[in-house]
């Protein structure tokens, strides 16, 4: 395990002024947040609480992965078009020009976002709403949407 990962969600929080000293844990998962601070005073040094630390995230990140992921996705009251990652999108061109288009939006297999944006001005409103809702339903491999 490499230095990155052994500090995945922990920090060092050092404020001499406050006489604190210690690593601090923040995770959060599906909206939930999980905290803890050990300082090193009540854990016998630096070393002694980034053991402790260590410790807490990795029993949190256990408990996190023995429940069944449900799908985080779903309608939200804000969204008009009533697929999930399919907006309509305003964009302002430098020149004061707006254009319209339907965007499909997804997080790929990498974890990355992923974006496409149909013109409504090209394909007219239908039938760029229909590409963004294919685009979403091929860029999550079925799942969503």
């Amino acid at each position: 395990m490499d230095e990155s990962e052994d500090r995945y969600a922990i920090a060092r929080i050092d404020l001499p002024g406050a006489s604190t000293h210690g690593w601090q844990v923040r995770l959060q998962r599906r909206g939930q947040r999980y905290a803890k601070y050990f300082g090193d005073r009540q854990y016998g040094g630096a070393a002694g609480a980034l053991v402790e630390a260590r410790r807490w995230r990795d029993q949190v990140l256990a408990e996190l992965a023995a429940v069944p992921a449900g799908r985080v996705c779903r309608v939200s009251v804000r969204n008009s078009s009533g697929v999930v990652g399919v907006s309509r999108i305003c964009v302002s061109a430098a020149n004061g020009e707006s254009y319209f288009f339907w965007q499909a939006t997804w997080s790929s297999g990498a974890g990355q976002r992923r974006c496409v944006k149909f013109s409504i001005r090209r394909y007219g409103d239908r039938q760029a709403f229909r590409l963004a809702v294919e685009a979403r339903r091929e860029g999550t491999g079925g799942l969503e949407g």
